[in-house]
């Protein structure tokens, strides 16, 4: 049995880098036996490699990002509803994994650091009050916090350090608004200290896959410090490389965790 991962980016151009990482060539470089893709529901095309690694680009911020995730989990689990041992369980996806570049938190995670989370927290789901900001449990609604077991970030960590990658295992923020000034990220530091990365998607990617009961974990590879913003100091090419190097080193892992 093929364990099956589904990996969610932004934008191609993380999915590129994840996919050159894994050894599995573009769709447009790989022959037809490896790769088949398939058209979703709004828009969306999946990637599905036969060696078990399904490669979604599902939009900016965490509104696009949940729905697109949730339509690739509900396309395989219908896909899979006829198989002898579809009521086992609620998906066929035994991991879902949220990719991609982010601004790094000094002093944690400079410039080409792989970020991989030890929670994804949702950091602008609340409301500011006179006496500061509330997160949205203390407000009595939900949450904004999906924390990520040792257990699937230890190998995960591991098998970056054997590689010679540089890493840090801490939370990783989601923002609907890439954070600019000084002051705001003082604000994100102060309410979350052990941050060490701020992107747009993750905690949209782990509610839905929390719907259908499947693990996620998020890995970043850092491009830019959070702070002041200044495009001439963006390392995006820097950190797509980084985001394939780290794949690479990965992969056996990933696929372990996936059974």
């Amino acid at each position: 049995m093929v364990h099956r991962i589904l990996i969610v980016t932004a934008v191609a151009a993380e999915a590129d880098s994840v996919a050159a990482g894994l050894g599995h060539a573009t769709p447009e470089t790989a022959g037809d036996t490896a790769w088949e893709t398939l058209a979703l529901p709004g828009g969306l095309t999946l990637r599905r490699h036969a060696e078990g690694a399904d490669l979604l680009v599902g939009g900016v911020g965490p509104a696009a990002v949940a729905a697109a995730t949730g339509t690739a989990l509900a396309y395989a689990s219908l896909a899979d509803a006829s198989l002898a041992d579809a009521t086992a369980r609620p998906s066929p996806y035994d991991l879902v994994v949220s990719a991609g570049i982010a601004g790094g938190f000094a002093p944690h995670a400079p410039i080409g650091t792989v970020v991989v989370s030890e929670a994804i927290v949702a950091a602008d789901l609340g409301a500011e009050t006179p006496d500061g900001y509330l997160a949205v449990e203390e407000l009595g609604f939900g949450r904004s916090v999906h924390p990520v077991p040792h257990s699937l970030t230890g190998p995960l960590a591991a098998a970056l350090r054997a590689a010679g990658r540089p890493h840090t295992v801490a939370p990783v923020l989601t923002v609907s608004t890439v954070t600019g000034t000084a002051g705001r990220t003082a604000e994100l530091a102060g309410r979350h200290p052990a941050a060490a990365a701020e992107a747009m998607e993750g905690f949209g990617v782990a509610e839905a896959a929390a719907a259908y009961g499947v693990p996620v974990v998020e890995i970043r590879a850092v491009s830019n410090a959070v702070g002041p913003r200044d495009r001439s100091a963006w390392r995006i090419g820097e950190a797509l490389d980084s985001l394939r190097q780290a794949f690479r080193a990965l992969g056996p892992t990933l696929s372990v965790e996936a059974k």
